[in-house]
């Protein structure tokens, strides 16, 4: 491949990787470290683009090439979306660099279809296309989009696919009290931000200098749900990476416990409080309660398809009860170790009503004494940020 450039180098092999069931920013994160940033910044352009836009790209090859998508290997499929994606999506990308390259790349490992990579990328074309369907337009699969329309109407299904499309914007943590002027922080370096709706909560305005902690502002609208009060007992069930846990120590409290079942994510949380690794589907190995338990549990995702665009051509209804018996079974084990006038936050970035809702009637209709305090839902295309579905439990 040492005549495709770094960035489409990267790109390929992302895409081949999130192909065989690789997530793409951790993929990213692990292939892209050695390049520059403008390198990087157009490997994650291409890749994101390709798998925000699979359903108009899989149409448009298909088009081109005068045969569906599926019947075509993932090597080539691969650098046809790439092609097509650069030369229709992107702006100032060279011709000849989106076609030779995405060539190459074909080459490598199945050379036979080097000729038709290059046929059908010299017939794209920047003309307006009417989509045959919803999904083909929306690039989601009617799947999503009809458990959507049930769930919250058709205009907000609609408004929740097309926001999947867009490049999420930027949020980064500050501590009320701690702002500087106009905006701008200095820590190591100067990081450019304006004020969001959510305190604490603030958009970054241009590209986030390495080291920079992003937190989702939906993820910090959940929080405030809790009513943290000085001198609390606060457990953090499925801590990792971090930000929400950090979040909540900004109340002086008596006591703060992380914990997560991955050894190695639990790491990225910084050590600012004690951190256990456990299955919070297992009984829980404290001897005391709590007076504020959270849960920000597994599940499939729907919410972040912005940042995760590979779930929404993953994702099967089977995925939904999967997640929501693991999430019944740590609220209930949850619930064991909490305070008698405590509350427990239960959320999910899921947008879907067996992870949400239906876990939630479960546990109600399982624990005596308990009962809905309050409820909150962020949608894609109305708020700002990931989706997020929040309840409070109390006694």
């Amino acid at each position: 491949m040492s005549r495709i450039s770094p960035a489409r180098k990267i790109a390929f092999r992302v895409l081949a990787e999130v192909a065989e069931g690789a997530y793409a920013s951790d993929a990213l994160r692990e292939q892209s470290h050695s390049l520059d940033a403008r390198d990087a910044g157009l490997a994650a352009q291409i890749v994101f683009g390709c798998l925000r836009y699979q359903g108009q790209l899989d149409y448009l090859v298909s088009l081109y090439a005068g045969r569906p998508i599926g019947r075509l290997d993932t090597v080539v499929a691969i650098a046809l979306r790439a092609g097509v994606f650069q030369l229709r999506y992107l702006e100032r990308i060279p011709v000849h660099a989106a076609v030779n390259e995405s060539v190459e790349f074909v080459k490598q490992s199945k050379r036979s279809a080097a000729g038709l990579v290059n046929a059908v990328l010299r017939k794209v074309n920047r003309e307006p296309v009417r989509w045959p369907d919803e999904q083909t337009e929306l690039s989601c699969p009617e799947r999503l989009l009809a458990r959507w329309r049930r769930h919250f109407g058709a205009d907000q299904a609609r408004a929740i696919a097309a926001a999947g499309l867009l490049e999420p914007a930027a949020y980064i943590r500050v501590r009320p009290g701690e702002e500087g002027a106009r905006g701008i922080f200095t820590e190591r370096t100067q990081v450019f931000a304006e004020r969001t709706q959510i305190e604490g909560a603030w958009r970054l305005l241009g590209a986030a200098p390495v080291g920079t902690r992003l937190h989702d502002i939906s993820s910090q609208a959940i929080v405030p749900l809790l009513d943290l009060r000085a001198g609390q007992a606060y457990l953090d069930l499925c801590a990792a990476p971090g930000n929400k846990t950090v979040q909540a120590i900004e109340t002086p409290l008596s006591l703060a416990v992380a914990c997560d079942v991955s050894e190695r994510r639990l790491r990225e949380v910084p050590p600012v409080c004690p951190r256990v690794v456990l299955d919070a589907t297992r009984a829980l190995p404290f001897s005391r309660r709590f007076d504020r338990i959270f849960i920000d549990a597994p599940c499939s995702g729907t919410g972040t398809l912005a940042r995760n665009p590979e779930i929404k051509w993953r994702v099967e209804p089977a995925d939904f009860a999967r997640f929501a018996g693991l999430q019944t079974e740590i609220v209930a084990q949850a619930l064991k170790v909490l305070a008698p006038d405590g509350k427990l936050l239960y959320a999910t970035c899921s947008l879907e009503e067996e992870e949400n809702e239906e876990v939630i009637r479960r546990t109600l209709k399982a624990e005596t004494g308990l009962r809905v305090e309050r409820k909150m839902w962020r949608l894609p295309g109305r708020d700002e940020g990931d989706g997020f579905y929040a309840a409070v439990l109390a006694r």
